[in-house]
């Protein structure tokens, strides 16, 4: 069981960590991608004051079934965990962190100025 769950749980968060950077793009997607950056600000800057900044709730319930599956040790971040999944290489934590929140806002300033600018005809 705890093997399909990682597999489901890299598939959403996948899924989820693509549509942050890329939903704004759509006309149709503009206001879930919106709720979905929302989501993701309020867990690592309010949740996170109280966990840790950063804090991501779907890392945590994924690193528990991982070390169910007896696999680890695992980094903090979980972009960092796939960056260094992908490329085989240990990228430098911080600068994998730096480029994440740098992608976080500049989807989320694209997304806040999309969803609320009026449609022009």
């Amino acid at each position: 069981m705890d093997m399909a769950l990682n597999i489901l749980c890299y598939l959403f968060h996948g899924i989820f960590t693509v549509f942050n950077i890329f939903g704004w793009i759509f006309p149709k997607t503009r206001r879930l991608n919106l709720i979905t950056l929302s989501l993701t600000f309020i867990s690592w800057f309010g949740l996170g004051y109280f966990y840790g900044w950063g804090y991501c709730p779907l890392t945590q319930w994924h690193w528990e079934i991982k070390h169910r599956l007896s696999q680890g040790p695992l980094p903090d971040s979980y972009i960092k965990h796939i960056v260094d999944s992908v490329t085989g290489l240990d990228v430098n934590a911080d600068l994998v962190d730096k480029v994440t929140v740098a992608t976080f806002f500049i989807s989320l300033i694209f997304s806040i100025i999309l969803n609320f600018k009026k449609n022009k005809v």
